[in-house]
């Protein structure tokens, strides 16, 4: 099916349709002084057109992992209108939350619309010995209604957001997805998944995220095809910043995460 991006950020912001896998590539630019450090990371639909779809850069002086997420490759400003979404870390760099471009609860309006909503929250098994095992990742998104829509998920503080709710096993509306285990290869001494010809690099970046009750429907998968250039395939329920940002957290250098 031809993927029509009439309005970026309505598109962006949408699930997948159903029966559809949308196949986009993330590539990495490192070129320029900081870019070391602080690379940008840029979406675009992996078809003839190569339309553009999200830029993604980890912001300085932030105590913790923080990315920006915008629909202006070339605008990554916190304050500009591009702003999509972002990506926060916890200070061990364990888990992340991913934010839309709502007002942070502080700023409230007076009926709570104008408030952030969470889109996914990411968690990593810490990997205390640097073992080099596959990694061990769930991803938390919020449930779907009957019209397939997301269900809006608005924590009023810290306490009340997909991490917490998954913490406490509150799973109303929120869906828990894992990284599909890779199977022991004998014949190449690796740990490996069938990407089905979409990856070509090994790597302990590569993943495909399901659900336990389905692990045949692979809700996003994410691998290496060159030094800086990945594939990411993502299908209902996810949107293209769920599946970028959960991409982007893998990019992220802690120990647990290596």
């Amino acid at each position: 099916p031809v993927i029509e991006v009439d309005n970026l950020e309505e598109f962006v912001l949408q699930p997948a349709p159903q029966g559809v896998t949308i196949k986009c590539r993330v590539t990495r630019d490192k070129r320029g002084m900081d870019r070391g450090l602080y690379p940008t990371y840029y979406l675009h639909l992996d078809n003839d057109k190569k339309v553009f779809l999200l830029a993604g850069r980890k912001r300085k002086k932030s105590k913790t992992s923080n990315y920006l997420i915008s629909i202006d490759p070339t605008d990554l400003s916190r304050g500009g209108e591009n702003f999509i979404g972002k990506l926060r870390s916890n200070l061990m760099g364990t888990r992340f939350t991913v934010f839309d471009n709502g007002a942070n609860p502080d700023r409230a309006n007076a009926d709570w619309s104008n408030v952030r909503q969470e889109l996914s929250a990411v968690v990593y098994e810490t990997n205390v010995l640097g073992f080099k095992g596959p990694r061990k990742m769930t991803v938390i998104i919020p449930g779907m209604n009957a019209d397939c829509e997301r269900v809006p998920i608005r924590p009023r503080n810290d306490n009340d957001g997909l991490l917490m709710r998954w913490q406490n096993r509150n799973m109303d509306n929120v869906i828990e997805l894992h990284n599909k285990a890779p199977v022991w290869n004998d014949e190449t001494q690796s740990y490996v998944l069938n990407f089905h010809g979409r990856v070509t690099h090994a790597s302990v970046k590569n993943f495909q995220i399901v659900h336990s009750s389905d692990p045949d429907y692979i809700v996003m998968q994410f691998g290496r095809v060159a030094d800086d250039a990945f594939t990411m395939d993502y299908n209902y329920p996810l949107c293209a910043v769920q599946a970028f940002a959960i991409a982007l957290s893998s990019f992220d250098g802690k120990l647990a995460c290596e």
